[in-house]
C-alpha cells in the first residue's frame, strides 16, 4: 500500500461523496421543509441515469444528454408533486413512506417496460475516456476528475442559492420553523414545489453523471437511497451544509473501508478469514460512522432546527 494508491482512493471517495451530496441535498431539504419522507427520490436518480444513457447513445452528445435527463426528470417530479405529494403533505410519516414506496415499484416497472429488465451500458464521453497524468505515477481517469469539478461547482452554486438569495432565505425559514414562516406570509407550498423540482434535478444530474462508472439498472435508486438517508441523518435534517459535510465523510469512509480494510486485515488474519470479514466490515463502516455521530450529536452535525 503506497502513497499513490492512498491518494487515488481519497480522490475516489471525494467523488463518491460529491455525487451523494447531489442526491442528498434535495432529499434533506424536502424532508426538512415539508416534513415529508420521499423514498421515491432514488427513482428520480434512476430516471436521470437511464434517460441520459439512452439520449447519449442516440445523439452522441453527453452534455445534451445530461441536460435532457435533468429537464425530463424535473417534469416527471412536477407531475408526481401535483398528483401524489400534495395529497400526502399533511399525512403522517407512515402514510408517506407507504405511498412513496409504492412509487418505487411503479417506477421500476415503468423502466422495465420501456428499456427492458437487463442493465444497460452508459457510454463515457470520448473526450473524457482517457486518463490525466496528475503527477508521476498517478494517471487518473479524466471522467472522474470531471465529476469532482462538477460536484464542487454545483455544491458552491447550491450554497450561494440557499445562503445568499431571497428564495434561499424562504427555504431556510421553512426548514427552521414552517409554522412561523407561514404566519409571516411565506407560501411554503410554492417554496416546496421549487425545492422538490430542484431536488429532482440534482438527483437526475447525479444519476446521469454516475451512469458511465456504475451499473445503470433497475433498482439502482434503492441502492443509492440508503447512503443518501445516512447522509441526511449525519448532517442534520434540512441542512445543506450538513449534507455536504456528511456526504464527504460517508464517501471517504465507505471508499476507504472497501479499499483499505481488506488489505489491513490480511496482514493480521488468515487470508480466508480476511477475505470474508473485510467486505463485511467495509459495508457497515458508514453505519458505524452514523452511530458515532448520533451518540455525540443526536440531531446531526448541523441541524437546521438547531
Amino acid at each position: 500500500m503506497d502513497a499513490i494508491f492512498i491518494f487515488e482512493q481519497l480522490l475516489n471517495g471525494l467523488g463518491f461523496g460529491l455525487m451523494l451530496f447531489l442526491l442528498a441535498a434535495g432529499l434533506t431539504l424536502v424532508f426538512g421543509i415539508m416534513d415529508t419522507m420521499n423514498l421515491a427520490h432514488g427513482s428520480l436518480y434512476m430516471a436521470g441515469a437511464y434517460i441520459a444513457a439512452k439520449v447519449h447513445e442516440a445523439s452522441g452528445s453527453f452534455i445534451g444528454a445530461v441536460a435532457i435527463a435533468v429537464l425530463a426528470t424535473i417534469l416527471v417530479a412536477a407531475l408526481l408533486e401535483v398528483l401524489v405529494f400534495r395529497r400526502i403533505y399533511r399525512r403522517d410519516h407512515l402514510a408517506q413512506v407507504l405511498a412513496t414506496f409504492g412509487i418505487i415499484f411503479i417506477a421500476d416497472d415503468v423502466v422495465k417496460m420501456i428499456w427492458g429488465p437487463s442493465p444497460i451500458l452508459a457510454p463515457t464521453p470520448a473526450a473524457l475516456a482517457g486518463p490525466v497524468q496528475l503527477f508521476d505515477g498517478l494517471p487518473y481517469p479524466a471522467y472522474r476528475l470531471m465529476l469532482l469539478g462538477v460536484g464542487f461547482v454545483v455544491a458552491l452554486g447550491l450554497y450561494l442559492l440557499v445562503s445568499h438569495t431571497r428564495i434561499g432565505m424562504l427555504v431556510r425559514a421553512g426548514a427552521s420553523n414552517r409554522v412561523m414562516a407561514e404566519h409571516m406570509g411565506v407560501r411554503v407550498g410554492r417554496v416546496f414545489s421549487f425545492v422538490f423540482a430542484l431536488g429532482a434535478g440534482l438527483a437526475a444530474l447525479a444519476g446521469a453523471l454516475m451512469g458511465p462508472i456504475s451499473a445503470v439498472q433497475i433498482g439502482m435508486g434503492e441502492q443509492i437511497l440508503i447512503p443518501a438517508l445516512v447522509v441526511i441523518v449525519i448532517g442534520g435534517i434540512g441542512s445543506v451544509r450538513g449534507a455536504f459535510v456528511a456526504a464527504l465523510l460517508v464517501g471517504m469512509v465507505d471508499t476507504a473501508g472497501r479499499a483499505f480494510l481488506p488489505l489491513l486485515l490480511r496482514a493480521i488474519l488468515p487470508p480466508s478469514l480476511a477475505a470474508d470479514l473485510g467486505p463485511a466490515l467495509a459495508g457497515i463502516s458508514m453505519y458505524v460512522l452514523m452511530a458515532l455521530v448520533l451518540a455525540l450529536k443526536p440531531a446531526g452535525l448541523f441541524p437546521a432546527r438547531g
